[in-house]
């Protein structure tokens, strides 16, 4: 039989090397399987991850990267032992991210290492025990007992966080738990919805960033919804606190800046329709005194328009509780109160330097 021409050879080459992926398509095509800390490792290729049962020994730490735009499953719950390693224990860090946690848990078995004092002293706590990085969406996840901080939000990109929850009830017991932060939040474009906070300290807590929405979350027990403590250099700006649930605790909601903090502001922060009961310290602190409560204030931080707007944000305290305290050094500007409601307790202190704030009962 007569060979073919030589151009046809090389056009029946070509279609076949067309026709055939390459190993790296291949590859980038992968559905990887995580059931230990070893294969959580080399995930750089896969786009869609699925996160099985398994428990990390002492020592060990675990890392998803995963390729950009990677869908990653939980199907089972992943259980830490006690350990000596630093935190963060368990990081997610890939570009627009789909994270699914299936409702299951991340347990970092918290009881092994409480003992009242948290990062203070004591037993050596890893923390914190979760980080989320790159960007996309986290959802339907349980982070159960916390050695000390739960989550730490240091994404690079936008990211929506929701239904994803913080048990640390059981550190209740004894006053055993401490530091136990839901969320620790210092980036732009944040956004945390729903889900509910069972914890010994902030809620939820933003160290710096733009643009960050706090929507519909629960908080029991907590030291409430705070922006800061603001440190030097460190900013916060267009913050949105709305429609969440702050039950028991010390605070409800706070503004607190480090008093010797330099560099450093906050401005634009609305509240609305929040609903918090059952506070023993403060309904509402604004401060510049941080760590004091209300003492002497710091000028190198100034805090601009914050305003209580839209839908009613009630509080109620208890009867040695204030409802409303401003403690400024550095603020400014007109602050529209118009729809704050608070009652109960010992009333408010209001020294709001160059603030003016309008309207609102408390």
């Amino acid at each position: 039989m007569p060979s073919l021409p030589a151009f046809l050879r090389l056009a029946s080459l070509i279609a076949v090397a067309v026709a055939i992926p390459s190993q790296t398509d291949t590859a980038k095509r992968a559905t990887c399987t995580v059931n230990s800390v070893s294969s959580a490792s080399g995930l750089s290729s896969c786009t869609a991850v699925i996160i099985e049962a398994f428990t990390v020994a002492s020592g060990e730490t675990v890392t998803i990267e995963a390729a950009s735009g990677a869908t990653v499953t939980m199907t089972g719950d992943i259980t830490f032992d006690k350990t000596t390693s630093a935190g963060p224990l368990f990081t997610l860090d890939t570009t627009n991210v789909v994270f699914n946690g299936g409702n299951h848990n991340i347990n970092g078995n918290g009881a092994l290492y409480w003992d009242g004092q948290g990062t203070n002293g004591g037993v050596a706590k890893p923390h914190p025990f979760i980080k989320f990085k790159g960007s996309g969406t986290f959802e339907d996840v349980t982070v159960l007992n916390s050695p000390a901080q739960a989550i730490s939000v240091g994404t690079t990109g936008t990211a929506v966080i929701t239904n994803v929850n913080v048990n640390n009830a059981a550190g209740n017991t004894n006053a055993l738990g401490a530091n136990t932060d839901g969320f620790d939040v210092e980036g732009d474009d944040i956004s945390i919805v729903g889900g509910t906070v069972n914890n010994q300290d902030d809620c939820v807590a933003i160290n710096g960033g733009d643009t960050i929405t706090i929507d519909n979350l629960t908080c029991i027990g907590s030291h409430g919804i705070s922006i800061g403590s603001i440190a030097t250099g460190k900013s916060v700006s267009n913050v949105k606190i709305g429609d969440n649930t702050i039950t028991g605790g010390l605070y409800g909601l706070r503004i607190k800046v480090d008093a010797d903090a330099t560099d450093a502001s906050v401005s634009g922060v609305t509240y609305e329709g929040n609903k918090i009961s059952g506070i023993t310290e403060y309904g509402v602190l604004i401060t510049q005194s941080y760590p004091d409560n209300d003492s002497t204030p710091g000028t190198g931080a100034p805090i601009t328009d914050v305003t209580f707007s839209g839908t009613t944000t009630s509080v109620s305290v208890d009867s040695d509780a204030f409802t409303l305290v401003v403690d400024c050094g550095a603020c400014s500007g007109t602050w529209n109160f118009g729809s704050l409601d608070a009652s109960g307790g010992k009333g408010h202190i209001i020294a709001a330097n160059d603030a003016t704030i309008e309207g609102g009962t408390y």
